[in-house]
């Protein structure tokens, strides 16, 4: 899996003055559009997006105070369509405009060449099922929050805190299948899944059932899913655990992930510090 993420970045070195397709880059490491991207930005810390656009402003710099083509003629050839558009965007990445970094031989700002490698932590194991799933509902109450990858996310928090303790009730009645009680559930999350972007927020229960007049409802399909059990301190090793999900355990095992929502049970929070939780990330088996 690494040895076809390398080639792909291969093909991005390559082709910083084309245009780009990510399905082509998909098709190089012999995955979907949608697992490539969120595997990207879990192994590299940025949007696949953001890190083209960081690359060829790179080179785009490079050439810029290398002095031999007109700012117009670098501006096109790195894809901006006037000259205004890729100085805003080399200010943006760079602190300072092509015409001055020109004019002044000014530092800038480089984003590095990627490559993936095989790094062994520790003898840590990672405890997981697989789980076939028919169709359900997620029945609870929704809210459109900004994605928080570190410590608290104040927006779920002061969410849930305003739903009232008869509507939780309501909710909890209706749990009739696994995960059991009240979870979290995210849907609908950006590919690039970059910090602040937004997602849909479920706090309800997964049902088989109906739902009341007052409860938002997601339907989801039958599938796969991987079920993975974490304890920790709350919430780090809950954000954590996603992240290893994708650094660690996708590229060593033959699953790939695949669209539909997240499912989070959290156990009682102990002392307000530690908890157990079972993390449901929807995943398709791979044919290689």
């Amino acid at each position: 899996m690494l040895e076809r993420l390398n080639q792909a970045m291969e093909h991005i070195e390559s082709h910083l003055d084309q245009p780009i397709d990510v399905a082509e880059l998909a098709r190089i490491a012999v995955t979907s559009e949608y697992h490539f991207r969120r595997l990207f930005s879990a192994l590299a810390g940025i949007p696949l997006s953001e890190y083209i656009r960081r690359r060829r402003l790179t080179v785009a710099g490079a050439e810029v105070l290398a002095g031999e083509r007109t700012l117009m003629d670098v501006a096109t050839r790195y894809g901006y369509g006037s000259g205004e558009a890729f100085a805003r965007a080399f200010r943006a990445v760079h602190g300072v405009g092509p015409g001055e970094a020109r004019r002044t031989g000014a530092a800038l700002r480089s984003q590095p060449r990627m490559s993936f490698r095989l790094v062994i932590e520790g003898s840590g194991s990672m405890r997981y099922r697989i789980a076939e799933k028919p169709a359900f509902r997620v029945v609870g109450r929704k809210a459109r929050v900004p994605l928080v990858h570190e410590g608290v996310n104040q927006a779920i928090a002061d969410f849930v805190r305003g739903i009232g303790p008869e509507t939780l009730g309501r909710m909890a009645a209706l749990s009739d299948q696994e995960p059991e009680g009240i979870v979290g559930v995210s849907d609908r999350l950006d590919p690039s899944r970059a910090e602040g972007t937004g997602l849909d927020y479920y706090h309800g229960v997964v049902t088989g059932a109906d739902a009341p007049e007052g409860l938002d409802v997601l339907a989801v399909p039958a599938g796969t899913w991987a079920v993975f059990e974490s304890s920790g301190p709350f919430p780090r090793a809950l954000q954590h655990l996603w992240r290893d999900v994708f650094t660690q355990w996708f590229p060593s095992n033959p699953y790939r992930s695949r669209p539909g929502p997240e499912i989070l049970r959290v156990g009682p929070v102990q002392d307000r510090t530690e908890a157990d939780a079972e993390l449901w990330i929807p995943v398709e088996r791979t044919s290689v």
